[in-house]
């Protein structure tokens, strides 16, 4: 998201995407975390937020499955994730995680919803 451009509504967004599996493993939440740039400044800065980034002080947001997925090497999880702020506190924000996975040991298609506070 651009700030200098941004409008209302604009923290609201749907982005879809998906995980290929590296490794036989169990997948118990998926991890989400931001990069920021500061574009506009004398000189380019910015920082991530990201597991394999240098820590800040903001960290990543875990979003616990209701279930324990299986997934072998090279199968797809598609999934979407909608985040919106909170209609009774804009402070809050709502996400909506969507995703589906047709594996050999696991075969799911679930929607979960999340509150950050």
């Amino acid at each position: 998201m651009d700030i200098s451009k941004m409008v209302f509504g604009d923290t609201s967004f749907t982005a879809p995407f998906k995980l290929i599996a590296e490794r036989d493993d169990y997948i118990h939440a998926f991890v989400a975390y931001f990069d920021v740039s500061f574009t506009k400044c004398h000189k380019l800065m910015g920082f991530s937020t990201g597991p394999r980034s240098r820590a800040t002080h903001w960290k990543q947001t875990v979003l616990y499955l209701e279930d324990v997925l299986t997934i072998c090497e090279g199968e797809t999880i598609i999934k979407s994730m909608t985040v919106a702020p909170n209609k009774k506190n804009p402070r809050d924000v709502d996400i909506m995680v969507k995703y589906s996975l047709s594996g050999r040991r696991c075969v799911v298609s679930r929607v979960q919803f999340y509150k950050m506070r």
